[in-house]
């Protein structure tokens, strides 16, 4: 196995492509290792995340007419963007996904969806198998139980992929505070989707603004 460490391993929005896979009612319907709301907070924040940093990212539903279509607080985030929908369970022997990442020419793939154990792992293991590389967002994805979701993290990580969580993406991607461009936009997202951080970065802003009173 090769391990991943240096700062070369370390993602960067430049090399980077998301491919959301599956945030649809049905798989919604029987999750079961995350709360559901924060599955769809955590995915909603992803999308965010990736269009503050400029990430392209590729929508991809499996036969919508029968499963729902993706969250609206997801393709809200990318209005008029193409959805793919797939007959393929493996979203990567899909032809029309496999050109699109490729056509953005990033090689850091980054992949979240429902469930991880089926519509995650698949597509995950064979990227991983072609040469990409390959990370897994945990907490915008989900299971049909905590059981399937932690087995198909173990099977992936020994099939060689990186393993992280939307918020530690985001702040991989910002790497440093004085990197200012995109800093206002993570600010945002943070304060709409990152709970505790994002109520204590308003409640930091409230003390700045607040006089000291006189004695």
């Amino acid at each position: 196995m090769t391990f991943r460490n240096g700062l070369a391993s370390l993602l960067r929005p430049e090399d980077s492509v998301l491919v959301l896979i599956d945030h649809q009612p049905y798989q919604l319907a029987n999750l079961n290792s995350h709360d559901p709301h924060a599955v769809v907070n955590n995915s909603t924040a992803l999308a965010k995340a990736a269009r503050a940093f400029g990430v392209p990212t590729i929508l991809t539903s499996v036969i919508a007419d029968r499963g729902g279509l993706i969250f609206p607080q997801i393709t809200d985030v990318f209005p008029g963007q193409e959805v793919i929908d797939r007959t393929f369970i493996n979203t990567w022997e899909d032809r029309k996904v496999v050109d699109a990442v490729k056509a953005t020419g990033r090689k850091q793939l980054i992949i979240a969806g429902l469930w991880t154990e089926i519509c995650v792992a698949m597509p995950v293991i064979q990227a991983l198998g072609e040469g990409w590389d390959v990370t897994v967002i945990t907490d915008a994805s989900g299971g049909t139980s905590v059981e399937a979701h932690e087995v198909a993290i173990q099977r992936m990580i020994a099939a060689g992929a990186n393993m992280m969580t939307w918020l530690a993406l985001a702040s991989e991607w910002q790497r440093d505070w004085a990197r200012t461009e995109h800093a206002a936009e993570l600010t945002e997202v943070l304060k709409q989707h990152a709970a505790g951080s994002g109520i204590a970065y308003l409640w930091e802003q409230q003390l700045l603004n607040t006089p000291v009173p006189r004695a």
